[in-house]
């Protein structure tokens, strides 16, 4: 591997690092339960007919949450539908087709952003900005406000409640805001466009006829779908298209928003616990599991087809097909481990034409359970789902009642935990069975064989942990993958969201345990392996079989010389 690549990892996660630590500290301040009530936030409680000293249970908590998710889902929905009568449509667009509307408000909602249209050619400006851009706001909020209920369960002692719903969101909404509008105008100087012009007309040097292209509020947009993890582009080819993704400098800017926020949440969880290790604990086991897998995919796309190369096709770049050329492979790979580990699933390259490994890396940091960084707050208490299936084993392994932050783990709370691990696992194994079967599925591939296996795997992978990006080589807009998809999306969203707001109740009623001498400590490298050995072990268990069919078999065709 070439020291230039490392050398780009490297600074890429420095840089991160040293953003992500300030930004959770003053995370913890803005949403802190402590933390007065700016005059924004004073006047929307009024608007709203919310009182914010209100304290929910777990149960009232969740209600709030999925009326409010259910009412916006049920907006999007109307505005595609209707967007033919509605205001900014200059291309007179028609209402969106209902099956592909209904997938489109359920992938928004849930934060997945699933796409299974060209946004340019089927949604209006007033859809995309109305509708579209207000999810991704409002989505990353909730995972945020999720989050907080968590913490609250670990630090609040003998308590009914676990916070105000629409404290959180509103709370979280506005520490989106001002980071939104500064990667705007940080891509608009970059050439990204944000006009509320439908095209523009573009001069061609050997034709005389000009090139139409579409424009309109698109660095808006970008900055949010990047830094709330959503990743839904206002064009078809996401962020390998020009306009979305214009240079390497935005490519770099792009690439930080989309870990940003979950990195830093890390850092706030540690402040809030009043324990910093904590934070910086779970910021470790993250890299540990996205660090060599991205080195595996540059690896794979550095070294390139030995096919290709025995015809004398040159290689000294990599593996170029599929990549944009502003790019190149490094800055693809990177970002194809950073899109799938964050659960934000925009693209700068085609990961179907990624090598065989150069594909595992990304579908498994997909299928682990969104917990490597994650969504904004969901890939938080994701992963401390999993601290807690570690503290419960390392406790049978010395014979203590498991433990986390002073707060005994029993079997409530193992329960629920299985659950929200094992239920988006079951959604992406049952789902590829049956697309592997029914007529809709194989007549959908791009690919036969072990390919196109791979591209149903990462499809249902993607929507059942609310990932959204795609392989590429599969049509998924008829009726089986609209339905079967959305589904998926709303299992990998709310059967998750809900069994960790029962832990997070559970845990806010329980006292706290002092320290002893027999306490295992959740700050030290010994617990930091027992974590991302169990992150690991699960996700094997669960997945290496089908990958054994799609992208594992595939590499050994490829070495062997099998087209």
């Amino acid at each position: 591997m070439s020291s230039h690549a490392l050398i780009e990892l490297l600074a890429s996660f420095v840089v991160l690092t040293g953003l992500a630590v300030p930004l959770g500290e003053w995370g913890a301040r803005l949403l802190a339960d402590e933390a007065r009530p700016t005059t924004p936030e004073r006047w929307l409680y009024r608007l709203a007919g919310v009182d914010p000293a209100s304290d929910l249970t777990w149960r009232a908590y969740a209600a709030a949450l999925l009326v409010f998710n259910l009412a916006g889902t049920l907006l999007v929905y109307g505005l595609e539908r209707a967007q033919a009568w509605l205001p900014l449509n200059p291309a007179h667009l028609p209402g969106v087709e209902p099956g592909v509307a209904l997938n489109t408000a359920v992938s928004f909602a849930t934060n997945t952003n699933w796409q299974a249209y060209a946004g340019e050619t089927t949604m209006s400006l007033f859809t995309q900005m109305a509708a579209l851009t207000t999810q991704n706001f409002v989505s990353a909020a909730t995972g945020v406000g999720v989050l907080l209920a968590v913490i609250r369960g670990l630090t609040r002692v003998s308590a009914k409640g676990v916070g105000n719903f629409w404290v959180d969101l509103t709370r979280s909404t506005l520490l989106l805001l001002p980071l939104a509008a500064l990667w705007t105008v940080l891509l608009v100087a970059q050439g990204v466009p944000q006009t509320l012009a439908a095209k523009v007309e573009v001069a061609q040097v050997a034709n005389a006829t000009p090139q139409v292209l579409a424009v309109g509020p698109v660095a808006s947009q970008v900055a949010i779908k990047q830094l709330g993890t959503n990743g839904g582009g206002f064009y078809n080819a996401n962020s390998a298209h020009p306009l979305e993704n214009p240079t390497p400098a935005s490519n770099t800017l792009e690439w930080l928003a989309i870990l940003l926020l979950p990195a830093a949440l890390c850092f706030t969880f540690g402040r809030l616990v009043q324990d910093r290790r904590q934070g910086w604990l779970l910021y470790a086991a993250m890299l540990c599991i996205l660090l060599p897998l991205t080195l595996l995919g540059l690896w794979a796309e550095l070294r390139g087809v030995p096919a290709l190369a025995a015809l004398g096709v040159d290689g000294s770049l990599g593996h170029l097909e599929g990549k944009e050329a502003r790019f190149g492979v490094v800055s693809s790979v990177l970002w194809s481990t950073a899109t799938t580990a964050a659960s934000n699933g925009s693209v700068n390259a085609m990961h179907d034409s990624f090598t065989p490994l150069a594909g595992l890396g990304p579908m498994w940091l997909m299928q682990l359970g969104e917990v490597i960084f994650g969504g904004v707050g969901s890939g938080l208490y994701g992963l401390l789902l999993h601290v807690i299936v570690a503290v419960f084993i390392s406790g049978l392994m010395v014979g203590r009642t498991p433990e986390y932050l002073g707060k005994k783990i029993e079997a409530r709370e193992m329960k629920m935990a299985s659950l929200a691990i094992l239920l988006p696992s079951a959604a992406v194994l049952v789902g590829t069975a049956v697309s592997s079967v029914v007529t809709d599925g194989p007549a959908a591939l791009g690919n036969p064989g072990a390919h196109g296996f791979s591209e149903l795997l990462y499809a249902f992978s993607s929507t059942a942990n609310n990932n959204g990006s795609a392989f590429g080589g599969l049509t998924v807009n008829g009726p089986f993958f609209t339905l079967s998809t959305a589904v998926c999306m709303l299992i990998g969203r709310y059967w998750v969201i809900i069994p960790v707001l029962a832990i997070a109740g559970s845990l806010a009623a329980k006292r706290r345990i002092p320290t002893s001498a027999g306490t295992l400590p959740t700050h030290t490298p010994l617990f930091l392996g027992l974590l991302v050995a169990t992150m690991i072990l699960i996700g094997a268990l669960t997945f290496v079989p089908a990958l054994a069919l799609g992208p594992i078999i595939e590499h050994l065709q490829l070495m062997g010389g099998a087209s």
